[in-house]
């Protein structure tokens, strides 16, 4: 019985429950009725690397300026800092960051297959109307101790964030959460993201699947296929993020709420003809009352 309701408790509850020296039950017995590792007793999870924390930041921040720079580029950057980084070290946190310079370069050896591939539909297509494509993409919130991913999903007629989430892992969990809230405004046409392994797997695919939603995929390595995304990546870092440095998790929630409220109601874009994105998305009559109603949006952080 013990066994059983104790995969419902969370591990760290568990662990407390724990006596060392008990006279009855050795510690491999109580980790045993308890569904613990043995090693999980000692495990002490490893301190955050601050060195690494500031690469990031100034990868992040770099990127932002100059997406064209590789990881040689960078790695010259960074040194130029004052830091003295290897390529190696580099390459692994620009891709625990998920940057990829856009350019296009040699093709050294195969990543992993995805469960799901499906060609780029979006070049050469006219788009004249909303929810005729959307595209998504996520990208890396730094935050004064730590950092979070976030998740948008962009009508790319009107550049109208449609939806998003933030979450502390890379989990598919927000994105699939994302989808469903994106989901309850419209359906789309098409809808466009990466081939990365959130967008890719079985539980994101059905549920394009089950609304009989076209499925577009950018080229590998090919980041200017999202280009619309990547420029509200651009927008959302120096217009908030940069300025914003934030010290929680909350603050981090609020900051983004605000700024795709702004985003959406009242910035006028150039390429829009200095119209807002919520104009072209809902039309100029409707676009005043969803303007109201943009406060009563939910968004949750994933565990």
């Amino acid at each position: 019985m013990v066994e059983k309701k104790s995969g419902t408790i969370a591990v760290s509850e568990r662990k407390e429950w724990l006596e060392r020296g008990h006279e009855k039950i050795s510690l491999n017995r109580q980790c045993a009725l308890l569904g613990l590792a043995r090693s999980s007793y000692y495990y002490q999870p490893r301190p955050k690397n601050e060195l690494n924390e500031s690469l990031m930041r100034l990868l992040d921040e770099q990127y932002t300026r100059t997406p064209f720079y590789g990881v040689l580029r960078m790695r010259q950057y960074l040194v130029n800092q004052g830091y003295r980084v290897n390529h190696k070290r580099v390459v692994r946190l620009m891709k625990k960051l998920g940057l990829v310079a856009l350019y296009p370069g040699p093709r050294k050896q195969k990543g992993g297959v995805p469960e799901y591939k499906y060609p780029y539909l979006l070049r050469g297509l006219a788009i004249t109307s909303p929810n005729q494509a959307w595209s998504t993409d996520i990208t890396y919130i730094r935050m004064r101790h730590g950092f979070l991913y976030l998740v948008a999903i962009m009508d790319w007629y009107s550049r109208y964030v449609v939806a998003w989430q933030l979450s502390n892992s890379l989990d598919v969990s927000f994105c699939l959460e994302a989808l469903d809230q994106s989901l309850t405004v419209a359906t789309p046409e098409i809808f466009n993201s990466d081939q990365g392994t959130q967008f890719t797997c079985t539980q994101f695919i059905s549920r394009l699947q089950a609304e009989t939603i076209t499925i577009s995929m950018d080229g590998r390595g090919r980041a200017l296929d999202n280009v619309f995304v990547e420029r509200l990546w651009r927008s959302l870092k120096y217009e908030e993020v940069y300025l914003k440095d934030y010290e929680t998790v909350e603050q981090a929630h609020r900051g983004i709420a605000a700024y795709f409220t702004f985003y959406n109601q009242e910035r006028p874009h150039q390429a829009l003809k200095y119209r807002t994105p919520s104009e072209l998305y809902y039309g100029l009559k409707t676009a005043a009352k969803e303007k109201e109603n943009a406060g009563s949006a939910l968004f949750s952080l994933s565990p």
